[in-house]
């Protein structure tokens, strides 16, 4: 393998870095709450558009250094979702072939941002045979299987290095309530969640960890049973939640886990964009709702404080999905009830 175009590669990576500027930490001003200050960590505006351009970073700097990528080699990876628009992203940054294994019935909007990117999408009939796929196709190809779900949590620096953490931290320090009570955020890979959790006991922090989960994600009953080995058929948030335990996801550095309803996600997704005047992905729905949750709490209690979370994407992703009435209606269900809810706890 030619260490020069590692070389080179590498620079191009850190150069498109440079470039770019942090993420934004915006208010979120909620009338409900009078002594608790909520935080959006705004992600979609990276390059690629999602929290997943810092892991798809992070994974091709460590499959560069490890000498697992050169400059002919295929990049596959398990993903219908952001990581792999952000990873076709890099690919097209160093001149790679980059290869989505994605269910049938992934939306077409995503296929097209991996198509944007020069990506190529190669479908399975079930989320579950993605994983076994990539493998076969790796195998075929004398390809690179990324593998983002065993890899996300050992490729990021949770140390710092201007991980999404160290931003948070370093964004609040002028605000009122400058260490937060609570970060929540959900799982997909579980990457993200152990580089805040490892982050915050590394510096010293009291700062706790609120992990959300959507429906039928394997993660929130292995957080409260411990048994790795359960699976479901898959979360219907996408971006979030999976069929079975992911190897990045480490729940001992989770102080809390709650599950949030389908229903909740959408209808706080809905709720957001006449707060911020955009639309959001659905995953900022379960985020939101989670941190509310937590505000509420904090109010009742009696407690101030500062509660951040994050803005994953944005919504104009999920047009002819999450925003599609219909859609929501047969994929979803009924969400009247939830908008109910929502609407009582931010009225009071």
């Amino acid at each position: 393998m030619s260490r020069e175009w590692v070389k080179q590669s590498l620079t191009k990576i850190q150069a498109d870095f440079q470039r770019s500027a942090d993420t934004h930490l915006i208010k979120l001003e909620l009338s409900a709450f009078k002594n608790v200050d909520l935080y959006l960590k705004d992600e979609s505006i990276h390059p690629s558009g999602s929290l997943k351009h810092r892991l798809a970073r992070s994974l091709y700097l460590h499959a560069l250094i490890s000498g697992w990528i050169g400059p002919d080699t295929p990049i596959i990876e398990s993903s219908s979702g952001s990581t792999a628009v952000s990873e076709a992203y890099f690919a097209k940054l160093l001149g790679l072939t980059f290869i989505a294994v994605m269910p049938k019935s992934t939306a077409k909007s995503k296929i097209k941002q991996i198509e944007f990117y020069g990506g190529q999408c190669h479908f399975v009939e079930h989320t579950q045979q993605i994983y076994e796929e990539s493998e076969k196709l790796a195998h075929a190809l004398n390809g690179h299987y990324m593998n983002q779900f065993v890899y996300a949590e050992r490729a990021t620096d949770w140390r710092g290095n201007n991980n999404i953490a160290s931003s948070i931290f370093s964004q609040m320090e002028k605000e009122t309530f400058p260490i937060p009570e609570w970060i929540v955020m959900s799982a997909g890979t579980g990457g993200t969640s152990a580089t805040i959790g490892r982050y915050i006991r590394y510096k010293g922090y009291d700062t706790k960890l609120l992990v959300v989960d959507p429906d039928d994600s394997a993660f929130f009953p292995y957080f409260q049973n411990n048994d790795a080995g359960i699976t479901t058929k898959g979360s219907r948030i996408e971006g979030i939640g999976r069929p079975r335990v992911e190897p990045s996801f480490i729940a001992s550095v989770i102080d809390e886990m709650q599950h949030v309803p389908d229903t909740l996600s959408v209808a706080t997704m809905l709720y957001l964009e006449s707060v911020l005047g955009r639309k959001v992905g659905p995953s900022t729905g379960t985020n939101v709702f989670g941190a509310i949750t937590k505000a509420l709490n904090m109010e009742k209690a009696g407690l101030k404080g500062s509660i951040v979370t994050l803005l994953c994407d944005s919504g104009e992703r999920y047009l002819d999905t999450y925003y599609d009435a219909a859609w929501i209606a047969s994929n979803i269900g009924n969400i009247d009830e939830a908008r109910n809810r929502l609407h009582s706890i931010l009225e009071k």
